[in-house]
C-alpha cells in the first residue's frame, strides 16, 4: 500500500463520542488517507445510545483502551497514523511507544507519568469525577456548565452549548483516577515509553487557553521526550480544549496534515 493510502486511526478522549471526529475523517479521506474512528470499549454507535446506557462505558481503564485500539491496529493493512485528543492523545502516545504506529499526533493529551504540573484549572475540570471516589467504577456525565469550563471556555457560550448537545457522552472515571495516581505508582498504566528512540515521529498540539490540559502539562510532556526520536510541538494560543470540534477545527486539522507531509507520511 502506498503512503498516500495510509490508515489513520482517530482516538477520542473522555466525554466526546467518536463521531465527533467525522469532519476530520472526511478531510483526511479527501487527502488520500483511510480514516477510522472506533469508540472506546463500551461506547455505543451513536451519541444518543451512549447516553442511554452508561453502564457499558463504566469501568474501563487505560490498559483496556490501549488493548482495544491495539486490536484495531492489528486488523489494518499497515501501521497507521494515530490522531488522539485528550485521553485519546495519551493512548496514542502509549501505542506509538509500543511501536504500533507509524506516527502519532497527540492533541491536548492527558497527563502521563512523570509529568508533575497539576494546574488548578485542570483539577476543576476533572472535579465532577474526583468529588466521589465511587466514580472510579462509574461513568460520569458533565453538565453544560462543566463542559463550558473544561472544553468550551475559548468559544462563545452558545457554541459551547451546541457542542455539548451534539457530541458529549458519559465517560469512565477509572482513567482519571489512574492518571492522578501515576506518579505514586511503580507500574502505572499512564506510563509511556518516552525513551523509545526507534518509535515514529510524534506531534504534540496544545491550546493556549485549555483549562483541562493547560500548556504547562503539554510542555512538561515535551521535556519527557527530549533527545530521542522526532517530537514536535504546535501551539494554538487562543484555543481551548474544544479545538478539535469547535468552529476552528479546520485550522488544527490542516496543521496536522502539513506536519504529516513534512514527515513523508
Amino acid at each position: 500500500m502506498s503512503a498516500s493510502l495510509r490508515p489513520v486511526v482517530f482516538i477520542h478522549g473522555l466525554w466526546l463520542h467518536p463521531s465527533s471526529w467525522s469532519p476530520w475523517a472526511e478531510l483526511f479521506k479527501d487527502r488520500g488517507y483511510q480514516p477510522v474512528a472506533p469508540g472506546w470499549p463500551g461506547v455505543a454507535d451513536t451519541v444518543e445510545l451512549s447516553r442511554a446506557d452508561w453502564s457499558s462505558i463504566a469501568g474501563h481503564g487505560i490498559d483496556d483502551v490501549v488493548a482495544h485500539y491495539a486490536k484495531v491496529i492489528q486488523e489494518l493493512p499497515e501501521q497507521p497514523v494515530l490522531v488522539g485528543h485528550s485521553f485519546g492523545g495519551m493512548i496514542a502516545e502509549k501505542l506509538l511507544g509500543q511501536n504500533l504506529a507509524a506516527a502519532a499526533i497527540a492533541i491536548d493529551a492527558a497527563q502521563i507519568k512523570g509529568v508533575l504540573p497539576l494546574p488548578l484549572s485542570s483539577l476543576r475540570s476533572t472535579f465532577p469525577v474526583f468529588r466521589n471516589p465511587a466514580n472510579k467504577h462509574r461513568a460520569v456525565s458533565l453538565t453544560a456548565e462543566q463542559f463550558r469550563f473544561a472544553f468550551g471556555n475559548a468559544v462563545s457560550e452558545q457554541e459551547s452549548d451546541e457542542l455539548y448537545e451534539r457530541w458529549t457522552i458519559p465517560a469512565p472515571g477509572k482513567p482519571l483516577f489512574e492518571a492522578a495516581a501515576a506518579n505514586f505508582s511503580r507500574h502505572s498504566p499512564a506510563e509511556v515509553d518516552t525513551g523509545n528512540a526507534d518509535r515514529g515521529p510524534l506531534l504534540l498540539v496544545m491550546g493556549g487557553k485549555d483549562h483541562t490540559v493547560p500548556e504547562a502539562i503539554t510542555k512538561a510532556t515535551l521535556r519527557q521526550y527530549r533527545g530521542v526520536a522526532v517530537t514536535d510541538l504546535i501551539e494554538f494560543p487562543s484555543r481551548g480544549h474544544s479545538l478539535t470540534i469547535d468552529s476552528g477545527w479546520r485550522e488544527v486539522a490542516d496543521a496536522c496534515l502539513d506536519w504529516l507531509a513534512e514527515q513523508g507520511l
